[in-house]
């Protein structure tokens, strides 16, 4: 009998793309009105009722990242609180728990992190992923992937030059999550270290180049490229 997976946020980007992929799980993507993350009651309704072991955590909010900063409540609510209350139920039910994070927790000035590194957010959307991810950490049968991902094709025409990420595609992580489902603890999940336009030149060799500025309104780290060595050997074996 197949392992039961819930995974919340199913309806955005990445979750259209897991809906579509072949595993050996059975995947449950509730609506909204069914399992609302922000609702204890309906999400331990949802849960009584699917009786997964494994929930993944995708909702939340995260685009456009200026609303981190116009709208701290929605930020607040989303990913930190909505978090929290997964987390309780789970907790509550013995159920493992995979929370989606993102490489931003880092500092973002000398790249390479690791997942012992020491943890410094640089945007308001980052907090409030490292807010949820607080929570998660509480929770013994968990795993946190710390994922630099994008979706496919590329969806910007200009990429950064002197910007370097970790990006991987999006049907990429899809892939590798079903390799990390029996893990705990911290893992960091994304692609080679690269600056952001020669990743995106090479589905799009008419992609323009720009540079970011130190003072920019733009605020993303220069280098939050991860090492992903940790993820490589689990891969491996």
């Amino acid at each position: 009998m197949k392992k039961k997976i819930v995974i919340t946020g199913g309806s955005g980007r990445f979750g259209s793309i897991l809906k579509k992929s072949k595993n050996n799980y059975k995947l449950f993507f509730p609506k909204k009105t069914e399992l609302d993350i922000l609702d204890e009651k309906k999400i331990f309704k949802y849960l009584n009722k699917i009786k997964p072991s494994i929930l993944i955590h995708l909702a939340g909010l995260s685009r456009p990242m200026y609303i981190h900063e116009k709208d701290i409540k929605k930020s607040i609510n989303l990913n930190i609180i909505g978090t929290a209350n997964i987390v309780k139920a789970c907790e509550a039910k013995n159920i493992k728990l995979i929370y989606f994070s993102t490489n931003y927790v880092y500092p973002g000035i000398k790249g390479n992190y690791k997942e012992i590194d020491s943890l410094l957010p640089v945007n308001s959307y980052a907090w409030s992923k490292l807010g949820g991810e607080a929570s998660v950490q509480l929770y013994k049968n968990s795993l946190i992937l710390r994922v630099c991902m994008t979706e496919k094709p590329f969806v910007h025409k200009k990429a950064f030059k002197n910007v370097k990420t970790s990006f991987a595609y999006q049907e990429d992580i899809v892939k590798i999550l079903f390799k990390l489902i029996e893990k705990k603890g911290v893992i960091n999940v994304g692609g080679k270290a690269q600056y952001i336009y020669d990743f995106a030149k090479k589905e799009n060799k008419k992609i323009q180049k720009f540079y970011l500025r130190k003072n920019s309104k733009i605020v993303i780290p220069f280098d939050s490229t991860i090492n992903i060595s940790k993820l490589k050997k689990i891969i491996k074996n």
